[in-house]
């Protein structure tokens, strides 16, 4: 053989060599990355790649755990409850190599997902600058899943990394989840991962997953398109799951606590529909992190545009807050008002610059129901019943806190109660579903609606337009009650 050809020979053989010992290597999902935080409390999956058959050990916080690669190179092992952890430890993978993660914390980890009010950066909230320069925060952890990228089918392998919550890093991370993360670090003294996965402009459906449509019968059409896709479909920003399957996929099972949401306004002219979205979305989420007590946070969509002056309303944005409301029925989520947040200056914006509001409202809704803190009350008055006495119409609500007031918020500054104001932006009708603006007052834990127009009530409606600038009904701890209306014509 000449010398040539057996070099060739020799260097194949050798490319050969290397190529197999680097399938060999084992292999972890961006998400599973040196500073993250891991979900305490719960188990938690580690996850990966090797060789077939090959043997992979898991050693963290003094769990040892192994397992194999399965036929297809996959494996996953799940450690045992964590205890929160504010000290940074090492978490070791060892296969035919071995991966160290450093700096692992261990508290609790929130997905903050939506479009383009969730994805809006810290820079540009309110008194951006100052808020950046004050983010130094070594407990709160950020990973923000990087561009706007779509595909067919779920992807497995993502992009990212967790960084150290500082002015350097926190920037451009979303201001909502920011701020929900702050409190939280803040009142439970805990470690906080941030996931931050979003794009502006989007609709719910290229969110959802494919079981969280087949898990609503009413969706049964867009199932069925996304179970009809190819790996070579051609999707875009729009197509249901596509966005799923892209940047929230990969992220999966990492273990959470839950989710904080800002979507609506692509779905605006919705209504009930966007009830049984929201169902899809929450069941399918809860079922590929594997939590089927997964918490789910969102935002109730904030005023904009010129403020109604119809006292029927219906207009605009109020048919999409009664789904996001009713959504409530779903077990372990929550809704933060945000209807008196934007700039009342700038009406047309359609990005509220106060995200410390929004990110405080999610936050206490997550500190009441999710983590016990049953002396915070979780958001403002939302109704409940009413009842016809006479010409006026009595309301009840829920989560009245330290009592009912008429509120007025200004900017970041806390909600004032305006002592002898007047309750704003209740109309009435009676059967002729003729709607007049009403007189309203407080009386204890309820709210008396009539009009000297109407002698025999039948109906209320609260805020129940796009902008309902002046409705100003609030309970004691300064949060806004929710618009509504107690008729379905």
């Amino acid at each position: 053989m000449k010398v040539s050809a057996l070099f060739n020979c020799l260097s194949t053989l050798a490319l050969l060599t290397f190529s197999a010992s680097l399938t060999a290597d084992v292999k972890l999902p961006p998400v599973l990355g040196s500073g993250m935080v891991l979900q305490r409390e719960l188990q938690v999956p580690v996850w990966g790649w090797a060789e077939k058959g090959e043997e992979v050990t898991v050693s963290f916080a003094g769990q040892t755990k192994t397992t194999k690669a399965g036929d297809d190179g996959k494996w996953m092992i799940k450690l045992d409850s964590l205890k929160a952890n504010s000290k940074g430890a090492k978490l070791t993978v060892e296969g035919s190599n071995k991966i160290s993660l450093d700096d692992v914390l261990v508290g609790e980890v929130w997905i903050c997902s939506g479009q383009s009010n969730m994805e809006w950066p810290l820079q540009g909230s309110t008194n951006g600058n100052e808020e950046v320069a004050a983010s130094d925060n070594p407990l709160i952890r950020l990973f923000d899943v990087p561009g706007h990228t779509t595909s067919p089918k779920p992807q497995e392998e993502g992009k990212g990394n967790w960084q150290v919550c500082s002015p350097k890093t926190s920037s451009g991370f979303s201001a909502v989840g920011y701020f929900f993360g702050r409190r939280l670090v803040k009142e439970l003294n805990v470690p906080v991962g941030l996931i931050g996965s979003n794009w502006g402009g989007t609709r719910i459906e290229p969110w959802t997953t494919l079981a969280g449509f087949e898990s609503v019968p009413e969706l049964a059409d867009i199932a069925k398109k996304v179970k009809d896709y190819k790996v070579d479909t051609k999707v875009g920003g729009g197509s249901p799951s596509a966005i799923y399957n892209s940047m929230v996929h990969p992220l999966t099972p990492f273990a959470m606590r839950g989710g904080i949401w800002y979507q609506g306004e692509s779905n605006g002219g919705e209504h009930m529909s966007y009830y049984h979205k929201k169902h899809a979305l929450v069941n399918g989420w809860r079922k590929v992190f594997q939590n089927k007590d997964l918490a789910f946070y969102w935002v109730q969509l904030a005023n904009f545009q010129n403020p109604g002056t119809n006292p029927a309303g219906g207009d605009g944005w109020a048919k999409i807050r009664e789904a996001q409301t009713k959504a409530l029925d779903i077990p372990h989520t929550g809704m933060a008002v945000a209807i008196d947040l934007a700039d009342a200056h700038n009406p047309r914006d359609i990005h509220p610059r106060n995200k410390q509001d929004v990110g405080g409202r999610l936050a206490q809704w997550a500190l009441h129901q999710t983590y016990g803190k049953k002396d915070l009350v979780p958001t403002g008055p939302l109704y409940k019943s009413h009842k016809v006495k006479d010409n006026m119409i009595h309301l009840s609500f829920d989560h009245v806190g330290k009592g009912l007031m008429v509120g007025k918020k200004t900017k970041l500054e806390p909600t004032a109660e305006v002592k002898g104001g007047k309750l704003e932006h209740f109309s009435i009708a009676g059967e002729d579903k003729k709607w007049v603006w009403a007189d309203a007052t407080i009386n204890g834990d309820t709210v008396v609606v009539s009009s000297k127009e109407v002698k025999k009530p039948v109906a209320v409606r609260y805020g129940f337009t796009m902008n309902p600038a002046n409705a100003n009904l609030y309970n004691k701890d300064g949060i806004p009650a929710s618009p509504f209306r107690t008729d379905d014509w």
